[in-house]
């Protein structure tokens, strides 16, 4: 059976690397659903955040793997139980109606309102996946939806 896996991968910040960290995932048949990528303190450096759904069997393998990348600092798979983990959205919503920015702002509260005129809005929510495809749920209904998302980012708590 395959499970939700958060993989975090620290390389060297040069180009390629992330399209050699891709193929390790594609040359095994897994399919990355979600991914973010961001300097560290040291520029040289980026941290990787891959959600993958893998076998438990598989996964430390695919581990071991890109831990043998030549740019490749460090790959692990995090604890689910010690992480935090945020997604950011910007939502941009066609109002159909006018009358309904009122409702929609008191829906919008979740997050930020962010930009504004008569026939749409766009909304920056920060929070947990499922957090973000409640909203979408919910806004769905005021008018066309627009998404752009981040993709999951994670870091283990404590030491």
């Amino acid at each position: 059976m395959k499970n939700e896996f958060l993989i975090s991968t620290v390389v060297e910040n040069k180009p390629g690397v992330l399209y050699r960290a891709v193929n390790v995932f594609r040359q095994r048949g897994y399919n990355i659903r979600s991914i973010s990528v961001g300097e560290l303190n040291d520029s040289s450096m980026s941290r990787m955040t891959f959600v993958v759904d893998a076998e438990e069997s598989a996964i430390n393998q695919l581990v071991s793997v890109m831990n043998k990348q030549t740019d490749v600092v460090e790959a692990k798979i995090l604890d689910t139980n010690r992480i935090i983990k945020k997604e950011l959205a910007l939502i941009k919503i066609y109002v159909d109606n006018p009358k309904l920015i009122p409702e929609i702002r008191d829906i919008a509260n979740i997050g930020t309102i962010i930009d504004e005129s008569m026939k749409s809005m766009v909304i920056e929510i920060t929070g947990t996946s499922e957090k973000i495809v409640d909203f979408i749920n919910n806004i769905n209904k005021y008018g066309k939806v627009e998404i752009a998302r981040t993709g999951l980012t994670a870091i283990e708590r404590g030491e």
